[in-house]
């Protein structure tokens, strides 16, 4: 008698990129004279300063494997940026490079789960920067939203990996207590991962970092890519927890993660000036002030949000699909539906302000005269 063979575990298959979905809004929006402006994605378009780039070239820095964990300079640099801008003290040796914070989004869960085998749960926000959840999944841990910290059931607390805060947050705008976060997290015995990336773009308030809470616990990532226009560079740091920060450098510097010697050269020239910030601050700011004015004139309401360069619209019937493919067809703004951030994101919109300015005048005068319903 033949046993029967056991079928094969299905595999993980890659679902879509949410922003692969948007191809047709693309091509509707196309179709109208002076083509599209895709405002889909948070992809800076301003340039960043020339000493920056320079650094780039001039280095020499090329000729070396870079340290995995960041070098002196750039551990440095940062550390005084953190005093310099958000009065938070953190120790060079407790900042670590990474290679563009999504790296470090999608992998922590992974390094921490090696660190803390019996745990397998990740927290995060319930609507939020969708590779919070895949980082979850990628590392066969449980991905599991929250709305705020007092609705976390005591089960999810007891198996949780770590939990996720985002704040100024991704794509909504809103501020996160983050004193609360670190406490929460010191209670449960969790450690808290705090993505702070848009945190020189605060519109009404100081930015803040957890790290000002102390460090104990903690994590935060930070990046170039927003406050330095250099999405391309692909380099960031995480700061705080001395064990946390030195365990996870640890692993990356086996797994040959690092951030290349003139990237991180450039950072440093980065991290020490604020003025070219303090100028992109007020391009953003301008920017959600007129697109969120010209939405009203369409007759969306729009608000701008207490942070980020995003504005987060509520479609007027809840269907966003519908709204994103009228301001394709009516403005030609390509926009992303805010299902791509959490189910309880549908509804939504998130329009990205950061084409330059001629582009979104476009998009404006475009909706102004379209009729509103």
């Amino acid at each position: 008698m033949t046993a029967e063979r056991s079928p094969e575990p299905t595999g993980f298959e890659p679902p879509p990129y949410p922003y692969d979905r948007l191809d047709d809004l693309r091509k509707v929006a196309d179709s109208l004279d002076g083509g599209s402006v895709d405002l889909s994605i948070g992809t800076p378009c301003d340039p960043p300063p020339v000493a920056i780039v320079e650094a780039l070239g001039g280095s020499g820095a090329e000729r070396g494997y870079p340290p995995s964990v960041g070098t002196s300079a750039f551990r440095e640099a940062a550390s005084a940026w953190l005093v310099r801008r958000f009065g938070a003290e953190v120790a060079p040796t407790h900042v670590a490079a990474c290679v563009g914070t999504k790296e470090l989004v999608a992998g922590a869960p992974q390094w921490l789960r090696l660190r803390s085998p019996g745990r397998d749960t990740v927290l995060y926000p319930h609507i939020s920067y969708p590779t919070y959840a895949m980082g979850a999944t990628l590392a066969g841990c449980r991905a599991v939203p929250y709305e705020s910290l007092d609705t976390i059931a005591p089960d999810d607390a007891a198996r949780a990996l770590c939990i996720w805060v985002n704040s100024p947050a991704n794509p909504t705008g809103e501020l996160t207590d983050l004193g609360a976060a670190a406490a929460w997290g010191r209670r449960h015995g969790v450690p808290v991962l705090s993505d702070e990336c848009y945190i020189e773009f605060t519109w009404d308030e100081p930015g803040r970092t957890i790290l000002a809470e102390g460090t104990d616990g903690v994590v935060a990532l930070h990046s170039l890519s927003k406050r330095s226009n250099l999405a391309g560079a692909r380099v960031g740091f995480y700061a705080g927890d001395g064990d946390l920060v030195h365990y996870l450098s640890e692993v990356r510097k086996h797994a040959g993660f690092m951030v290349p010697g003139p990237v991180q050269a450039a950072a440093v020239v980065a991290f020490r000036e604020d003025a070219h910030v303090d100028a992109q601050r007020q391009r953003y700011l301008r920017r959600l002030e007129r697109l969120a004015a010209a939405l009203r004139t369409f007759g969306i309401e729009c608000a701008r949000p207490p942070a980020t360069f995003y504005l987060w619209v509520a479609a007027p019937d809840g269907d966003a699909w519908a709204l994103a493919h009228r301001l394709a067809t009516e403005g030609g703004a390509v926009v992303s539906p805010g299902e791509f951030y959490g189910p309880d994101g549908a509804g939504h919109v998130r329009i990205a302000v950061v084409q330059p300015d001629d582009r979104l005048e476009l998009v404006a005068r475009r909706l102004e005269v379209s009729p509103a319903d």
